[in-house]
C-alpha cells in the first residue's frame, strides 16, 4: 500500500471508531508509531480535522466524513465471494439481510465492475463442508485466490509451479482457469492444463508459485462448470475409509486431505474420522507420514497396505549402508 492509499485508509479507519491509539494504527497498517505520527501530521496539514490527546488517542472531529469511496473490482469480488460462503455455511436467518446488503453494494458499482463480479459469480461454486470436521479455508491458499479470480474473469493464462497429490516433485504448468470451486475445506481451480492437455483440478494450497501471464485465451462456450462437477463426481469411484488421528495433527490432516474429515468419536487423545479417497495406496502413504499419530482402521485392505509400506521402510532402514 502506497502512502496516499494509506492516508485515505487511515481516515476511514478513524471514521469508523470513536477513539484510536497510535499503537493500534501502527499494528493495523503494519508501520511504526513514528510513521503514524508523521501521517497524522500530514492529514492535519491537508485539512482533515483530527483531534489528538497525548496518552489517549486520535479521533475525527464530529460531523466530518469522507465522501463515498468506490470499491475496486477485487474488493467487490472479495465481498461477494465472502457473502456466498456466508450463505452456504451459516444459519438461514442471516440470509435476507445479507442478500439485501449485497444487492445494495452491487447497485452502486460501475457497470464494468458489476460485470466483473457477475462473471466471477457464474464461475464460482461453493460446495458442502462438514461443520463437524472443523474444516475451513486453508491459509496456504490465501496468496493465490485473488490472482486465480483475475485469471478466471479476465481469461488470462495462469503460470504456476504445482505440487501434485501423487508426485514428490513440483511441475511447471500453464493453465486456462475456467472456474473456482470450494469443497472439502479447500479452494481449487478447474482449468485446462496445457501440459496434460485436459481439464484438471488444482488445489490452491498446493500451488508453490503463481503469476498472471499476459496471454489471454478464448472462451469455451461449450464448458459448464456445474455440469463438469456433476460428471466428475459421477465418474469418480470414491472409496470410504476410517482413520484415527491424534489431536495435535488434526489441523495438518484437514489441510492435506482431499475430502472432508467427519469426526465419529474421540478416544486416546485424538478421534476417529471417516473420509473418502481416490486411492488406497496414496491414503496408506499419507497415513504413514504421520508416524504413530495416525492409524488406518478400515477397510482391511488399507490396513494391509499401511503394514506393507511400513515393512518396506523398516527393511530399508535396517540394511547397513557402506
Amino acid at each position: 500500500m502506497n502512502r496516499t492509499d494509506r492516508l485515505v485508509a487511515m481516515v476511514m479507519f478513524l471514521q469508523g471508531r470513536r477513539l484510536v491509539r497510535a499503537l493500534e494504527l501502527a499494528r493495523n497498517f503494519e508501520i511504526s508509531e513514528r510513521t503514524v505520527y508523521r501521517d497524522i501530521a500530514a492529514l492535519g496539514e491537508a485539512g482533515v480535522p483530527i483531534l489528538g490527546e497525548a496518552g489517549v488517542g486520535y479521533s475525527l472531529m464530529k460531523g466530518y466524513h469522507l465522501p463515498p469511496v468506490m470499491f475496486t473490482a477485487e474488493e467487490a469480488s472479495a465481498l461477494f465471494v465472502g457473502g456466498a460462503m456466508e450463505r452456504r455455511f451459516t444459519d438461514v436467518s442471516v440470509h435476507p439481510p445479507l442478500n439485501s446488503a449485497l444487492e445494495k453494494l452491487r447497485a452502486v458499482l460501475p457497470r464494468d465492475r458489476q460485470e466483473y463480479v457477475d462473471r466471477l459469480a457464474r464461475s464460482t461454486v461453493i460446495s458442502g463442508l462438514s461443520t463437524r470436521s472443523g474444516a475451513g479455508p486453508d491459509p496456504a491458499a490465501a496468496p493465490w485466490l485473488l490472482t486465480v479470480q483475475q485469471g478466471v474473469v479476465q481469461r488470462r493464462v495462469l503460470r504456476m509451479t504445482y505440487h501434485g497429490r501423487d508426485r514428490d516433485e513440483d511441475t511447471r504448468r500453464d493453465v486456462e482457469a475456467l472456474g473456482l470451486v470450494f469443497y472439502g475445506g479447500a479452494w481449487s481451480t478447474v482449468a485446462w492444463c496445457r501440459l496434460r492437455r485436459g481439464i484438471r483440478h488444482f488445489r490452491l494450497d498446493r500451488i508453490r508459485c503463481l503469476e498472471l501471464a499476459g496471454e489471454t485465451f478464448p472462451p469455451r462456450p461449450d464448458f459448464s462448470l456445474v455440469k463438469h462437477l456433476e460428471e466428475s463426481v459421477a465418474n469418480e469411484e470414491l472409496l470410504p475409509v476410517r482413520v484415527w488421528l491424534a489431536g495435535r495433527v488434526h489441523d495438518r490432516a484437514r489441510r492435506e486431505s482431499y475430502a472432508t474429515l467427519v469426526e465419529e468419536r474421540q478416544r486416546d487423545g485424538g478421534a476417529e474420522y471417516s473420509l473418502t479417497t481416490f486411492s488406497l495406496a496414496w491414503m496408506a502413504r499419507w497415513i504413514l507420514s504421520f508416524g504413530d499419530e495416525a492409524e488406518a482402521l478400515a477397510p482391511a485392505e488399507l490396513r494391509e497396505l499401511v503394514r506393507q509400506e511400513a515393512e518396506k521402510i523398516v527393511k530399508m532402514h535396517g540394511a547397513k549402508r557402506s
